[in-house]
């Protein structure tokens, strides 16, 4: 083939442009057209439900999430983990509230452990130290003595735990924490409430991660509807009631945290 054969058959620039050109459009047309990943979906009534009167525990203008939860409870033991690895993620204008719930007479006493370490603003030396203690040592720390003497184990004052745990703010607590665990209707814990409307469990979404974007979801939803619309729990407290919620899985221990429960 001879120099000027060469010229002749050479594409002229105009043509390799165009030719760019089509393909271009070619490949912009196939990714519109592939049908892109659906966003999660989540179902009221399976993956979280409805609270028939919503209510916030306290007032305010960010979203609130709470978690309910029991000391003797192995699944909310074994939650602790994921919980605070969702905690270092959360939104900033998320605020998350742990409650006991005193959904039994005898959770009271764990309940009033939580306020009164709250109240002396010792609650890091007693809450996962008494988890650990009550499951993986299997240690029967049920009662108001049982109780305190943990708390001075901890290196807390006895005598200031004491008072406090007899306390009418702490009692106060308790007893409203009773309350929202009849205002929301739940069946067991670990629970978490969003913002007083939506509860949800791994109970529910079938899974512990599956819960958390479940909150993540209900999140967003309060976050695009503007942040609190519920008022806050202002009725007087509740009595504790017995058998109003029980560990999700299992029943209440009677003596303590099942063993070998996961």
């Amino acid at each position: 083939m001879t120099v000027h054969e060469q010229s002749r058959r050479r594409p002229q620039p105009w043509a390799v442009l165009a030719c760019l050109a089509l393909l271009l459009l070619a490949v912009a047309g196939s990714a519109a057209a592939a049908p892109t990943a659906p966003a999660e979906e989540f179902d009221e009534g399976i993956d979280y439900s409805l609270v028939s009167d919503p209510v916030r525990a306290e007032a305010g203008d960010d979203v609130e999430v709470l978690e309910f939860f029991w000391y003797g409870c192995p699944h909310c033991f074994h939650l602790e983990p994921e919980m605070q690895r969702w905690l270092e993620h959360k939104p900033a204008d998320v605020t998350f509230h742990r409650v006991p719930a005193a959904a039994d007479p005898r959770w009271v006493p764990h309940a009033k452990a939580f306020y009164a370490a709250q109240q002396l603003g010792v609650l890091d030396k007693l809450h996962e130290p008494l988890f650990k203690a009550m499951h993986e040592q299997r240690r029967k720390i049920l009662t108001e003595e049982q109780i305190i003497a943990f708390a001075a184990e901890q290196g807390i004052d006895e005598d200031a735990f004491r008072a406090a745990y007899n306390s009418f703010p702490v009692d106060m607590q308790v007893r409203k924490a009773a309350e929202l665990v009849q205002r929301y209707n739940l069946e067991g814990v670990p629970t978490m409430v969003v913002n007083g409307k939506y509860v949800t469990s791994a109970t529910q979404t079938g899974s512990v991660a599956r819960m958390f974007e479940v909150v993540d979801y209900l999140v967003a939803q309060e976050e695009g509807a503007g942040g609190a619309e519920t008022q806050p729990a202002d009725a007087a407290p509740a009595e504790p009631q017995p058998a109003a919620a029980k560990p999700a899985g299992g029943k209440p221990a009677e003596e303590g945290p099942a063993a070998g429960a996961k």
